[in-house]
């Protein structure tokens, strides 16, 4: 994450006037986004994208280039996004911009998302990219003023897309025949919402495996027959009786397994193998399935006494595939090899980068908190010592549980 320096702010802009719930202005210590819709139109739809007009203010802050101007913004198109985060009087969105545009250090690209600040997602995507995930969404904080209004403090993220500059494979084409090229280039993610562009399929005996495909969006019948067939073909590896089985191997690339259960048990996931769950395959010869990129972590802040996907009674969701691939003895053993890669060393990394970039987002968070109503107890300094507390608990007792080779 672009670390800013907050000192430095511009004197001639005009804060916004906030609607309801509660009344803020910009903080300046930050760059502001302003969007305008089309004759301002308020966002209602997480489907149909609203037409609209962009500018960064870079606010004087050093090492930030400003994009458009008040009298020449720059086209885009803005949605709602997310599930439950839809619901909440703060909204999350979903924009495209008419062309790839690098903004605040991040690489070019049409699409991003402004989600919800929480000291999680800070944590848990600086955590990817020190684990050496094969790609990890990159944000930055800013702030936002919709239509006139100030909207609060959002992260602008990078999406989870095929392009070179993030999920970088074969990208499959919709509606494909060949079956050369349908057994690649796919991005799907295990989900727990309906929607659509899905197949659930028996994963055993007592729950369903629902799969959505992102990319391609739009399935032949042959496409929709491979994905099917590959993923029941999966399944069965998995649950194998013979733990010494290395089928499921043939499918499924065992070290960004193992990298992505050491992340989702380091953050105390509850989502981790539930939702979010995303996974790629190239096309290249011998490709298997990547898990990841990693998505939406939350962080559950207890005292650990499990893995985080045994707590299904707990936390009431299904953890897919982890409780039997945790049984094979190379999965172990990969883990074990990959926890000696990153612990201590690495992972200490992640608590002065937390302080870095948490705590400079004290003002914008104080007033995001007065825009909408929420505790202003919640400091920045009591955000990133909560997340710190909680990785290093964490951390501490996945380095006395690492989990057994059978």
């Amino acid at each position: 994450m672009l670390l800013l320096n907050v000192s430095a702010c511009a004197d001639n802009v005009e804060p916004s006037e906030p609607s309801t719930p509660g009344r803020a202005e910009i903080s300046r210590t930050l760059p502001v986004l302003y969007i305008e819709t089309e004759n301002h139109e308020p966002i209602v739809s997480k489907e149909k994208y609203l037409n609209a007009t962009y500018r960064l203010d870079a606010m004087g802050i050093e090492g930030v280039s400003s994009i458009g101007t008040e009298g020449e913004p720059l086209q885009m198109q803005i949605r709602g996004r997310g599930h439950s985060s839809w619901k909440g009087n703060k909204k999350p969105y979903k924009i495209k911009f008419a062309k790839k545009t690098a903004i605040l250090g991040m690489a070019k690209n049409k699409h991003w998302a402004l989600l919800k600040p929480t000291e999680n997602t800070v944590a848990g995507l600086q955590l990817g990219k020190l684990m050496g995930m094969a790609w990890t969404p990159s944000c930055r904080p800013i702030e936002v003023v919709l239509n006139g209004d100030y909207i609060g403090l959002y992260f602008l993220t990078e999406t989870i897309r095929i392009d070179d500059n993030r999920v970088n494979i074969y990208e499959q084409q919709d509606l494909e025949t060949d079956p050369a090229l349908i057994k690649g280039g796919w991005l799907v993610e295990v989900d727990n919402y309906k929607d659509e562009c899905q197949i659930t399929i028996p994963e055993n005996s007592r729950w369903n495996l629902t799969l959505r495909y992102h990319s391609p969006e739009n399935l032949s019948p042959a496409q929709l027959q491979w994905l099917t067939d590959e993923f029941n073909d999966i399944n069965k590896a998995i649950y194998s009786e013979d733990k010494s089985s290395t089928d499921w191997e043939k499918y499924i690339d065992v070290e960004s397994i193992a990298r992505f259960f050491i992340l989702q048990e380091v953050m105390d996931n509850p989502d981790g193998f539930h939702g979010s769950f995303y996974l790629h395959k190239d096309l290249k010869d011998n490709s298997k399935w990547i898990a990841g990129p990693i998505w939406d972590l939350t962080c559950y802040n207890r005292d650990k006494t499990d893995y985080t996907f045994r707590m299904k009674a707990h936390y009431g969701f299904t953890p897919h595939w982890i409780g039997e691939i945790i049984r094979y003895e190379s999965f172990c053993e990969t883990v074990a090899s990959v926890w000696s890669e990153i612990y201590p060393k690495k992972l200490s990394e992640i608590y002065d980068y937390i302080d870095e970039t948490v705590l400079p987002l004290d003002k914008a968070w104080r007033n995001d908190c007065a825009r909408w109503n929420d505790d202003p107890t919640q400091t920045a300094a009591r955000r990133a010592l909560r997340i710190k507390s909680a990785l290093r608990r964490n951390v501490e007792w996945f380095n006395t549980h690492l989990p057994p080779a059978h």
